[in-house]
C-alpha cells in the first residue's frame, strides 16, 4: 500500500524488500510449479509478454530501472520475451512527433520492445502522427494518457481517433492511471481517468481493441467496463493475494493480460500477484502471461 508521504522509489524499495531483492525467473518457476492447480507434467516456464512498460525517464523522479538496458536486462531475467513499450516522455512533451520517432528508434535494436506510439488528441497534427506510428514506425498499437492531456472519453478528437484506430486494425491503450494521486506533483494533479462513458462510445465502434493500463479492481474503474468484450485490462495496478483470479472471474480470463508498470513499478512485484493467490492453473497462467497478448495484437476476436 502506498502512502501519502512515499514516492515511487520508496514504494519499490520497499517491494524490494518484501521480496528479498532475489526474485528471479527461476522463482517465478518455483512458485508455479508450487501452486497446486498445476499439474507434474505441465510446464512450470513462460516465455512472458510484459503489455505495459515505458521507456526514458518518469518526468518527476529518476527511478530505478530506468535506462533500457537495465530494464531490458531485468525483464529478460525473469522470463519476459517481448514488453510493449510506450514512452514517459508522452506524458508532457508536446512535440509528440520527436517522443515517437526516439522510441522507435530506442526500440530497433532490441527486438524484445514492441513500440507502441504516444497520442495526444488535443494537439493539432495529432492525425499525421497517428499515420506516422502506424506507417512509418509499423507500430501496432497506440498509448492514450487523458488525464494528461486534459480530455475526457466524450471529447470529439477521442472519439475520432477510436475511429481512426478500428479503421486500421491498430489497437488503443488507455492508461487509466500513472501514480497514485497522493504522490503527484502538486504542479501535475492527474486524477484516474473516468471510464464510465466508454461503454456508450464503445457501442458504436464495435471492432475497435482497446487495453485499459493501471486499472484497479475497485467498482468505479470496473463497473464501467466489465461487459465490454473488446476491452482487456492489464495487471499492473490490481491489488491483493486473491486479485487476480477476482478479476479473472469479473471480465473473463482472456480478457486479462500481464502488465507490470516498469520501471515505475518493480516487474517482480506484478509476477508475484499473478501467483499469490495459487488459484490459478497452468493453462489460465499461460493465458495471462502470453497467449491473451497474442490473440489481442492479432485482432483475433475474443471468445
Amino acid at each position: 500500500m502506498r502512502f501519502p508521504s512515499s514516492t515511487p522509489a520508496d514504494e519499490m524499495l520497499s517491494r524490494r524488500e518484501t521480496l528479498k531483492l532475489a526474485l528471479a525467473a527461476p522463482a517465478v518457476s518455483a512458485l508455479v510449479s508450487e501452486s497446486p492447480m498445476a499439474t507434474d507434467s505441465e510446464s512450470a516456464s513462460f516465455r512472458i509478454i510484459d503489455t505495459n512498460i515505458s521507456l526514458f525517464q518518469w518526468p518527476f523522479q529518476r527511478l530505478p530501472l530506468d535506462t533500457i538496458p537495465e530494464l531490458v536486462r531485468r525483464l529478460r531475467s525473469l522470463g519476459v520475451t517481448q514488453a510493449w513499450a510506450g514512452s514517459f516522455e508522452g506524458l508532457l512533451h508536446r512535440d509528440t512527433t520527436a517522443v515517437n520517432n526516439r522510441l522507435a528508434e530506442a526500440c530497433i535494436d532490441c527486438s524484445d520492445l514492441i513500440p507502441i506510439g504516444s497520442i495526444n488528441p488535443m494537439l493539432p497534427g495529432w492525425q499525421e502522427d497517428l499515420e506516422r506510428c502506424l506507417q512509418h514506425h509499423q507500430m501496432p498499437g497506440v498509448r492514450l494518457h487523458p488525464n494528461y492531456h486534459g480530455y475526457v472519453l466524450t471529447d470529439n478528437p477521442f472519439i475520432e481517433l477510436l475511429k481512426r484506430c478500428s479503421d486500421s486494425g491498430c489497437f488503443v491503450q488507455i492508461a487509466v492511471s500513472m501514480e497514485d494521486n497522493r504522490t503527484q506533483s502538486t504542479l501535475v494533479q492527474a486524477a484516474d481517468v473516468d471510464l464510465s462513458p466508454l461503454g456508450d462510445v464503445l457501442s458504436h465502434m464495435p471492432a475497435v481493441r482497446v487495453q485499459l493500463l493501471n486499472c484497479r479492481l475497485r467498482p468505479a474503474q470496473l463497473g464501467p467496463v466489465r461487459h465490454l468484450s473488446n476491452v482487456t485490462l492489464d495487471t499492473a495496478r490490481v491489488d491483493g493475494t486473491d486479485a487476480i483470479p477476482q478479476l479473472v472471474k469479473a471480465v473473463g480470463q482472456e480478457r486479462v493480460l500481464f502488465g507490470s508498470h516498469s520501471p515505475f513499478l518493480i516487474p517482480e512485484a506484478a509476477m508475484i500477484r499473478v501467483h499469490e493467490s495459487q488459484q490459478l492453473d497452468t493453462a489460465s497462467l499461460s493465458a495471462i502471461y502470453r497467449d491473451n497478448a497474442l490473440q489481442f495484437a492479432a485482432g483475433e476476436s475474443i471468445s
